[in-house]
């Protein structure tokens, strides 16, 4: 038996907006979709109607994100950006530094979602780096796992809340 954990994202208000409607688009879409299915239905031979296989697969891919935006916005926890500075929370914007480089880079620990419409580069808190970083005060040093099985030392600098 398995449990599965529901993982909360955070949301500016103005990203929750924007999915929001994206869904009610989507879930509108739904009758012109099945009706494109059953106009294709009735063209004959189903295995050889490339109209009627694209269209079916073009539901499925809808499908598939109204399911997605609707976990997303149901477990979104929206609006409540941190207030505190210095601690690497999901919502603030973080300045690293990676072992061996003298640069820093800036993201806002978020939702993928979050950064489709912004100018800043977002990481997830699920990500490698995300999750290593949960929690970190500034100027702590954490360790997290790199794809080809290393390790890569990050240095937190900084870390703000964000304002969109």
């Amino acid at each position: 038996m398995t449990e599965t954990q529901t993982q909360v994202t955070w949301l500016t208000q103005d990203a929750h907006d924007r999915l929001k409607a994206e869904l009610d688009d989507l879930v509108a879409q739904r009758p012109a979709i099945a009706q494109k299915i059953n106009a294709a239905r009735e063209e004959g031979d189903l295995k050889e109607n490339g109209g009627y296989h694209a269209a079916r697969e073009e539901q499925g891919v809808m499908e598939a994100r109204i399911r997605h935006l609707q976990e997303l916005l149901h477990t979104a926890k929206v609006g409540e950006t941190p207030t505190e500075s210095g601690t690497a929370v999901p919502g603030t914007v973080l300045t690293v530094r990676f072992e061996g480089d003298d640069d820093t880079e800036t993201f806002l620990l978020g939702s993928r979602e979050e950064g489709s419409a912004g100018s800043i580069e977002v990481y997830s808190p699920n990500s490698p780096l995300g999750s290593a970083l949960i929690g970190a005060k500034a100027g702590d040093t954490v360790s997290y796992d790199l794809p080809d099985g290393g390790s890569m030392e990050v240095t937190l600098v900084s870390a703000e809340p964000y304002s969109p």
